[in-house]
């Protein structure tokens, strides 16, 4: 950040009086412009017709990550609830239409200043195509996944606990929540 939203003066980076962190501070107005995380939100719309339960992934037609798969999610909007946010991605990257359930997992990826929300959710029918942030959209089951294609870990993750965790259900148990926290991965030369 470079100039202020309010008066359009330079701010400098410092740490405000009863604070503890660095802010963006304008000297000329006094407005501290605080930067917060960037919520992510998204949905695990899932098929299960006998026993056999699909997810629905759409493959990126964006960067970061064009080509690879993950569930449908993106930015959270200003004036919208987090289930609002899952349902409106879903339907704008998958054209699918959900019954959303609860929240499944939260995975906090501090390094880019994330925090990523998937809620449990159930196709309402097979009606669902591509959107414009996405190639091709279609359902697997955990066996078919594309595992080495998964964009993003967040996605990996939440889906691998979703697996395990509907292998419970069936044995009776319910699902559970999963929080993790995603570090950036170290960089090591060969």
């Amino acid at each position: 950040m470079k100039f202020c939203s309010e008066c359009a003066h330079p701010v400098a980076l410092r740490i405000p009086p009863d604070d503890n962190r660095q802010r963006f501070v304008c000297e000329q107005c006094g407005v501290i412009h605080y930067q917060n995380p960037k919520m992510v939100i998204g949905s695990i719309p899932v098929w299960d017709q006998a026993g056999d339960t699909r997810v629905l992934l759409c493959r990126r037609a964006i960067e970061p990550r064009l080509g690879y798969w993950t569930l449908p999610a993106g930015f959270m909007e200003n004036d919208e609830t987090t289930g609002d946010a899952a349902r409106r991605e879903t339907e704008e990257e998958a054209g699918a239409r959900i019954d959303l359930h609860g929240l499944f997992s939260m995975m906090n990826v501090p390094h880019v200043h994330q925090v990523h929300m998937f809620y449990r959710a159930t196709l309402l029918d097979l009606d669902f195509a591509a959107g414009v942030e996405s190639l091709e959209v279609a359902l697997f089951n955990e066996a078919s996944i594309p595992w080495d294609e998964i964009a993003f870990p967040t996605v990996g993750e939440t889906l691998k606990c979703f697996f395990s965790d509907m292998r419970k259900v069936r044995e009776g148990a319910s699902f559970g929540f999963h929080a993790q926290d995603i570090f950036k991965p170290i960089w090591r030369p060969d």
